[in-house]
């Protein structure tokens, strides 16, 4: 299996509690638009929010994904978020091993009645 780097992503968001961020890595899990979602914090978080310096808890989550999901993953994360805007940010992986990227591709591929998985 051939594949270049460009066409995966590790799509990252924050949010303010540890249930938040099951609930989002549960709901990319299932519809297949993440085959893994990793769930880090509580982080502390400074930045700025309409004019002021904020400071908050978060928690990070961040998806492994296919690049053509992008629109989908961003989407149902907004669906799933508290935040009027939500961080939302992918950066493509550079590099990956063939096993892992085999089942990344595996696990975010929608089976059909003619393709069990």
């Amino acid at each position: 299996m051939t594949q270049t780097m460009a066409e995966f992503l590790e799509v990252r968001t924050t949010i303010d509690s540890e249930e938040g961020a099951r609930r989002i890595a549960q709901q990319l899990v299932e519809q297949r638009l993440a085959a893994c979602v990793q769930i880090s914090g509580p982080i502390q978080s400074v930045y700025w929010w309409q004019g002021a310096i904020e400071q908050a808890q978060e928690w990070l989550c961040s998806a492994k994904t296919r690049a053509d999901l992008y629109s989908a993953v961003e989407q149902a994360i907004r669906a799933a978020h508290s935040y009027e805007e939500p961080e939302i940010i992918a950066v493509p992986l550079a590099a990956g091993s063939e096993g892992y990227l085999r089942w990344l591709t595996a696990e975010t591929t929608r089976p059909t009645s003619d393709n069990p998985q």
